[in-house]
């Protein structure tokens, strides 16, 4: 569990000071926008919920559970997922992963959904798709979800 926790919460302050900053500086960007590095400018994504685990059997994400996501997209060989959940206005858990082979931390693929700030309760959940294009976040689509308590 230590060797996580020095992975996730880098990755949190990761997540929490970084992306947003970038999804606000891109301002929206629209499917298969950008093109740059390489990568192929045409198509969109698609990003579906996955619980892992179900403690209560609902078949609903709830706190302490973990949810991992199905990404589809045309866009990029290389998508990535970040998760920022909220209660009453105040992000309580964030986490970015990537969706593909090479990823170097593919366990973070399995997000659980608590953390020291969210110690219980329901929260709003957001799950955004987007990949790198050079120095520009391009949005791939997105999708909200509430968790349980």
């Amino acid at each position: 569990m230590n060797r996580r926790n020095a992975i996730v919460v880098p990755l949190l302050a990761l997540t929490l000071l970084v992306v947003p900053a970038a999804f606000a500086a891109k301002g929206g960007g629209k499917p298969g926008g950008g093109g740059g590095g390489g990568k192929p400018g045409g198509g969109g994504g698609t990003l579906s919920l996955k619980m892992v685990t179900d403690s209560n059997g609902d078949g609903l994400p709830n706190w302490g559970e973990q949810v991992t996501f199905n990404v589809s997209t045309t866009a990029t060989t290389e998508p990535n997922v970040s998760l920022t959940c909220s209660q009453n206005g105040v992000v309580v858990y964030g986490a970015v992963t990537g969706y593909y082979a090479s990823y170097p931390w593919p366990w973070t693929q399995t997000m659980t959904l608590s953390s020291t700030a969210w110690s219980s309760g329901a929260a709003s959940c957001v799950a955004k798709l987007y990949y790198f294009s050079g120095t520009s976040t391009v949005n791939l689509g997105s999708m909200s979800f509430p968790a349980g308590a």
